[in-house]
């Protein structure tokens, strides 16, 4: 029965002068310029992590001889797709020494390509020749390397240890470092006049300086680019702040007496006190507090505050609450009629909302009973 067997007809394979499904679905991927003759019906090379090498072990033909045989004891005993026994009549395709297929289960598993084929679906491309690449790959700057076309960008240099990215490109430590020197601002010191170095700045009366040049006015020691000015005199970081000086809660830096603002507990400069929602400065007009920030009081009622039922607007004055709804003072008014009320005046809930007492007389006494029944069960 075995020598009977047929491949479905989705899975016959196809007459020599036909290109494959794959072959095809390559062809309109990349044009026919890119590819060679290595396309045609080599069918095996296994995904995920087997070894590249395949053997191909073909037991098809009328006559039965004693090497056909010989390789069929050498297969292992079933399909590993089908789980079938192979007969000597059958296409047999195998890959290590562990795993055989029929030539049409191995074409509907869709896991197996030949090398070639597997290269162009699955191996990554070189960002710097385009090649697939084949063994070790260096993945750096969201793309993959060949590891000698990953060199620097400047002195092409193999990267081989490590690398500094910079504006999107690789560069060996020396590149790097020759461009910081060339590109980074360099200060001259206004009393010894050599260059002077960012992590050694010190601004006085509008002048860069060495720190080390200048002395804490209180503890004398020698000051570093961290040191404060205040009256013209120059203080270290301990002395400065036992000098008292407020120091804003949102930059960090001392305040002027004349610009301080007190709020919330601590102190702020005037124009980084601002609403935590709108950020903008308060100066001096009313905020509220809340959960230690301090907002607007249009920001705060839209946050925090009721919404009209009517208009939509957060309710800043007075708000009628009623019928599980809150509304503006001048929108509370009657359901039918739109007459204007208060909370002072008779009125009637009807579907969640307030109905006059005049309106109210005019519905069917039918339908007032069931109101005045479901009222009551509420209560």
């Amino acid at each position: 029965m075995a020598g009977n067997r047929h491949s479905p007809p989705h899975l016959q394979k196809l007459d020599s002068s036909n290109k494959s499904i794959l072959l095809q679905r390559r062809m309109a991927a990349f044009g026919t310029a890119e590819l060679d003759s290595n396309e045609g019906d080599c069918l095996v090379q296994l995904t995920e992590d087997r070894p590249l090498s395949t053997v191909s072990v073909a037991l098809s033909g009328s006559s039965i001889n004693t090497n056909r045989r010989r390789q069929l004891e050498m297969l292992p005993a079933a399909c590993s797709h089908c789980g079938e026994s192979f007969d000597v009549s059958d296409k047999v395709l195998k890959a290590g020494g562990s795993e055989a297929w029929h030539e049409w289960c191995l074409n509907s598993t869709g896991e197996c390509f030949c090398e070639h084929d597997f290269h162009v679906l699955f191996k990554p491309c070189c960002a710097k020749c385009g090649d697939y690449i084949v063994g070790p790959v260096v993945r750096a700057l969201q793309a993959s390397w060949h590891p000698t076309c990953f060199a620097c960008h400047r002195c092409g240099r193999v990267l081989a240890d490590a690398f500094v990215k910079s504006l999107g490109r690789a560069l060996c430590r020396e590149c790097n470092l020759e461009e910081r020197m060339q590109s980074t601002v360099r200060y001259l010191c206004n009393r010894c006049k050599d260059f002077v170095d960012e992590a050694e700045l010190l601004r006085y009366r509008g002048d860069n300086y060495h720190a080390y040049h200048f002395a804490c006015t209180t503890c004398r020691i020698e000051l570093t680019a961290e040191a404060r000015e205040k009256d013209d005199r120059l203080y270290c970081i301990r002395c400065f702040d036992k000098l008292g000086i407020p120091v804003c809660a949102r930059c960090r830096r001392p305040i002027d007496q004349e610009r301080v603002v007190r709020a919330l507990g601590r102190a702020w400069h005037v124009e980084h006190f601002v609403c935590a929602a709108c950020e903008k400065p308060f100066n001096g007009t009313r905020y509220f507090e809340r959960r230690g920030l301090a907002y607007c009081e249009t920001h705060f009622h839209q946050l925090f505050g009721q919404l009209c039922f009517l208009c939509g607007d957060s309710i800043s004055k007075e708000c009628v609450q009623t019928c599980g709804k809150s509304w503006c003072r001048a929108h509370f008014r009657c359901t039918v009629c739109d007459r204007e009320m208060d909370q002072k005046s008779k009125f009637y809930e009807y579907d969640l909302k307030p109905v006059c007492k005049r309106c109210y007389q005019k519905f069917p006494t039918e339908l007032r009973k069931r109101l005045a029944k479901i009222h009551k069960q509420i209560r």
